[in-house]
């Protein structure tokens, strides 16, 4: 006799929810999980583990199931939700502000923003952050990550501006075919539609944010947010006055930049030194 499926606690959270209203569509549907396999490209026991909201779903599951079943854009919208849900509180409030953002502009010293990353860095990094974690909560952690980038998709109208420091570009993370992929991406946002990409060189010395990391928000209707993050935690500020403070140190920084172009060249030279 087959083992019974595990009980579903859908009122949990939208992740749980996420995987009770696949195991209702692909029950409904008459599919097993090896025939939903066939469909969806993802293996018998990932989608097992998504259903009892064990694993969070990768961002490329939901449009395939809404196909699938022909839900209209529920799986994409549960998941939308359930993103968000893996990170603390006031991660999850930045996490919307990002998304009604139009001006987001950010400085990091050490490692590439989240929106910048590429798969294989964003696994490699929270794999050195976290070498205990289970594969399961690395991917979990990378899916998440990725699904933050929504918000530099060529249809959206926001505008997006990082100044980088040259220690980020050469501390390394997965190796050096994971870093070429990555400063490849770095190099093609330099200037585009949406993107601005900068980078503070060694030579410039030190200067108001070094070693930090600093996100600011403009809103629609002019509101402004900015967050600093450390190793584990982060501070939201939304009162004016912080806010104003750090954009004028941000300001600083910038004006010490290179130029997009420069910035362009610059990091293909670091490419351009890493070992075959």
């Amino acid at each position: 006799m087959p083992a019974r499926p595990r009980e579903l606690t859908p009122e949990r959270s939208a992740r749980h929810l996420f995987g009770a209203k696949m195991r209702a569509h692909r029950m409904r549907a008459g599919m097993s999980l090896e025939a939903l396999n066939d469909v969806v490209n993802i293996s018998r026991s990932h989608l097992s583990r998504i259903e009892t909201a064990d694993a969070m779903p990768p961002p490329d599951l939901p449009p395939r199931l809404d196909a699938a079943f022909g839900t209209d854009g529920i799986f994409r919208e549960l998941y939308l939700i359930a993103a968000r849900e893996i990170h603390p509180d006031q991660f999850k409030r930045l996490m919307e502000l990002e998304a009604r953002a139009r001006v987001i502009a950010e400085y990091s010293s050490q490692i590439v923003p989240g929106r910048l990353q590429t798969e294989g860095y964003a696994r490699a990094q929270f794999r050195a952050a976290n070498p205990w974690a289970s594969e399961d909560r690395i991917e979990e952690l990378v899916a998440a990550r990725l699904s933050r980038q929504s918000v530099l998709g060529s249809d959206t109208l926001m505008d997006y501006s990082a100044v980088l420091d040259e220690a980020m570009l050469r501390r390394g993370f997965g190796g050096p075919e994971v870093m070429r992929a990555q400063l490849a991406r770095l190099a093609e946002l330099t200037l585009t539609h949406t993107t601005m990409i900068q980078v503070v060189p060694f030579d410039v010395g030190g200067h108001g944010l070094a070693g930090g990391t600093l996100v600011l928000m403009t809103m629609e209707d002019g509101a402004r947010f900015a967050y600093e993050e450390g190793i584990t935690t982060g501070t939201l500020m939304e009162d004016l006055e912080s806010v104003v403070e750090r954009q004028r140190v941000y300001d600083l920084v910038r004006v010490s930049a290179l130029p997009p172009d420069e910035s362009a060249a610059f990091i293909r030279s670091v490419m351009e030194v890493l070992p075959t």
